[in-house]
């Protein structure tokens, strides 16, 4: 079997150990060591540990958002005839099938969700940056379809009640071993990823779809 070629070996270590240990926490030279590559090679592909952490993203992300764009243009065209829009519950499994078909010969989907959730707990503002300015256009056009199938929400309701919906799938599916652990040794029952994934499904359709909280008491002197 032929050896994978530096770049694929350079993204193939980074990417587990940006996952394990956390951006920050990994060093250039942590990954070249794993990877068997000198740190020159790693400056001339991705020329700053940035850019590598970047790259690292775009091997999920440009498959899922031209995946998810036809996915999205195939929705418009069924529902482009009803004022109301796509349905929530059609909106939200059609964002996870095409999820579940991200490639995944280099890593499992547990690593990218992983990945995906330090994006959002540690202080890589220039990776923020990044995912906007490249797949923005992607996640407007799914918000937008959120904001036509939740009409009722507040905009900041909905701000909040997306993110729970994002926190849910990460940490269920970055734990995908250990739950599928649990559930076998407490409940005997083996879980496909897919039969997880419909479990999540109408547990994050219906927190969309809560009614609203009451206000908070106002706090008595």
């Amino acid at each position: 079997m032929a050896q994978p070629d530096t770049v694929t070996r350079i993204l193939d270590t980074a990417e587990v150990l940006f996952a394990e240990r956390g951006f920050a926490e990994t060093s250039l030279r942590t990954i070249t060591s794993k990877a068997k590559v000198n740190l020159a090679a790693v400056n001339y592909h991705f020329g700053s540990k940035k850019s590598l952490i970047q790259a690292v993203f775009a091997r999920y992300l440009d498959p899922f958002s031209v995946r998810f764009h036809v996915a999205l243009d195939a929705l418009d065209e069924t529902y482009r005839d009803t004022s109301s829009g796509v349905p929530l519950e059609v909106l939200l499994e059609t964002l996870t099938r095409t999820v579940l078909e991200i490639p995944a010969e280099r890593n499992s989907l547990k690593v990218f969700m992983r990945l995906l959730g330090l994006a959002y707990s540690q202080a890589q503002g220039h990776l923020r940056s990044y995912l906007q300015e490249e797949y923005g256009d992607v996640f407007t056009r799914f918000t937008d379809l959120l904001r036509r199938a939740t009409p009722e929400l507040p905009e900041t309701e909905r701000f909040w009640r997306l993110h729970f919906m994002l926190g849910s799938v990460v940490f269920t599916l970055s734990g995908l071993e250990a739950l599928r652990d649990i559930a076998e040794k407490d409940y005997d029952e083996r879980v496909s990823v897919r039969e997880l994934v419909h479990r999540l499904q109408p547990v994050v359709v219906q927190a969309m779809n809560a009614p609203l909280a009451p206000p908070m008491p106002t706090p008595q002197d």
